[in-house]
């Protein structure tokens, strides 16, 4: 009987792991909103990390978390580093890629809850007088992502956490001076 039980359990495993090992080894996450803003208007605000807690929607699930800022105020090299609770975990977000009115990239280094380098990317395209922003986050799952996908979908957390960021920025740049 325990025999049986013991083989039910691997083939149980075995299974699990073959799932988990066929789910997809990279990940993009993205949403967009249309802004009554320049692209030179709406770059500026996403350019300058220290505007970037006036927007973020982390800023506002831990008002209390701790940053702390390094290299130029905007532009390639800036880095922002934040420590919050659970929910807000703790990394680095440093801007790698500046190109006016154009594109930003960040490289994202988490630390916890779990530790993981991503890229992030916000593509700003005109038109007409309004502004397309798409905010995207892109990386690679090792098994153990995998595995957590299996449970948690990263589009809609993630996902929700950006249409909440652009929802936060669209009134700021809209308000800015033409």
């Amino acid at each position: 009987m325990i025999l049986k039980i013991l083989a039910v359990l691997t083939v149980i495993v075995v299974v699990l792991a073959i799932v988990v090992a066929l789910q997809p080894a990279d990940f993009r996450v993205a949403r967009s909103a249309t802004f009554a803003a320049a692209p030179a208007t709406v770059f500026a605000q996403v350019n300058d990390l220290h505007k970037f807690q006036d927007w973020s929607p982390w800023a506002k699930i831990d008002p209390a978390a701790k940053t702390e800022f390094q290299g130029p105020p905007a532009g390639n090299g800036a880095s922002f580093s934040w420590a919050g609770n659970m929910e807000v975990g703790e990394g680095t977000m440093t801007l790698t890629e500046s190109l006016p009115s154009e594109l930003i990239r960040f490289k994202l280094d988490f630390r916890k809850p779990m530790t993981g380098t991503n890229t992030a990317e916000f593509a700003f395209k005109a038109e007409g007088d309004k502004t397309v922003v798409t905010w995207s986050m892109s990386g690679h799952n090792n098994f153990l992502s995998k595995a957590v996908s299996l449970v948690m979908n990263c589009d809609k957390m993630v996902g929700g956490q950006f249409e909440s960021g652009l929802a936060n920025l669209k009134p700021i740049v809209e308000a800015a001076p033409k």
